[in-house]
């Protein structure tokens, strides 16, 4: 078997047994393809089944270091990234490792300890940025308002709604189909299929019921098997179609480009947080496996707290060095 064959083994056996989802695979096969392509310029010949299993710690760390500095030099008018992020990409990097020689090791014979070896590069845990509580309410009437035709309205004022009432990501909310919502009707709760395949309840609070049972009433196409958001042409709604919609509308507001559509997710969270909501039903209604996860919240309440104390008190001046020293203490135990 070629290396090609394994890879494209380990791939399926991905999307087949651990679930996992498109986004995912296709950062593992971008991952590999770079590996692939740089061990055969390293060792002079294409990996097959006995070259893989013959790889070394310093094969792969030499592979590694080569995707670190190339990230870190700018080339072809391209920029060079931060340090910060090569340290994710490095992560993500030694995890697909990890598991593809584990898949290697478990289904196809070829013993290599060397990938379980590397060492994960610690990067530092970004922080949601919400929007406020008035951006995120104008954000459904005003993206609505950029569309051209009422059909895309609608939609549109639905769609946005609908991430912030509920804390859906993008993909989840193009994913559901016109049954889904009339299941939903009854009981008020939307079921969600989440990253992995993990389902969970999402409630619609009336503002959102109303909104998607208006747009219910107009879609074009309202079979039980449609797309519940499509797209002018029909089918499913681009992710990338919602999400520019969002961008010509938050240049025209003057509003940060970290105002997108994942925006209104930690926004739902933060919102429901600073309103006294306790972490476990937070971590239930946005899905996370890990309450780690759901915990980034309260850092990012932190800092906002501690740039208000610093705008308004009378003795931030003073004491401002101390409290920014704790927050960055506290974001590296989060982080760790």
């Amino acid at each position: 078997m070629t290396g090609e064959d394994a890879v494209a083994a380990f791939l399926s056996w991905l999307a087949a047994e651990r679930g996992a989802s498109p986004r995912t695979i296709d950062a593992y096969r971008g991952d590999l393809a770079l590996f692939f392509s740089f061990m055969t310029e390293h060792r002079g010949a294409p990996l097959d089944l006995k070259a893989l299993g013959a790889l070394g710690l310093s094969d792969l760390r030499a592979w590694l270091a080569h995707e670190q500095t190339r990230a870190l030099t700018p080339h072809g008018g391209r920029p060079a990234t931060t340090r910060d992020r090569a340290a994710r990409s490095r992560a993500r990097r030694v995890s697909t490792l990890r598991s593809f020689f584990r898949f290697l090791d478990r289904r196809l014979n070829v013993e290599n300890p060397a990938a379980q070896l590397l060492v994960t590069p610690r990067a530092k845990t970004p922080l949601p940025r919400p929007l406020t509580r008035s951006d995120a309410a104008e954000v459904a009437p005003g993206v609505a308002a950029t569309e051209r035709t009422p059909m895309a309205q609608a939609r549109d004022e639905a769609l946005f709604l609908l991430l912030y009432g509920a804390g859906l990501r993008i993909s989840e909310a193009l994913a559901l189909n016109v049954g889904d919502f009339d299941a939903a009707r009854a009981g008020a709760f939307l079921r969600i299929v989440g990253k992995g395949g993990k389902e969970r309840l999402a409630p619609l609070v009336p503002r959102v019921l109303d909104a998607l049972t208006q747009w219910r009433r107009a879609h074009p196409s309202p079979a039980r098997d449609e797309p519940l958001f499509p797209g002018v042409r029909g089918g499913r709604l681009n992710p990338a179609v919602a999400q520019r919609a969002m961008r010509e509308w938050r240049i025209g507001e003057g509003l940060p480009d970290h105002a997108t559509p994942h925006a209104l997710r930690h926004s739902f969270a933060t919102h429901l947080l600073e309103g006294g909501a306790d972490l476990r039903s937070i971590q239930e209604l946005l899905g996370h496996a890990s309450l780690s996860t759901t915990q980034r919240y309260t850092l990012a309440d932190e800092a906002r707290l501690l740039d208000v104390w610093e705008r308004a008190h009378p003795r931030a001046a003073l004491g401002a060095a101390d409290g920014a020293e704790g927050l960055r203490a506290g974001e590296k135990g989060e982080s760790e």
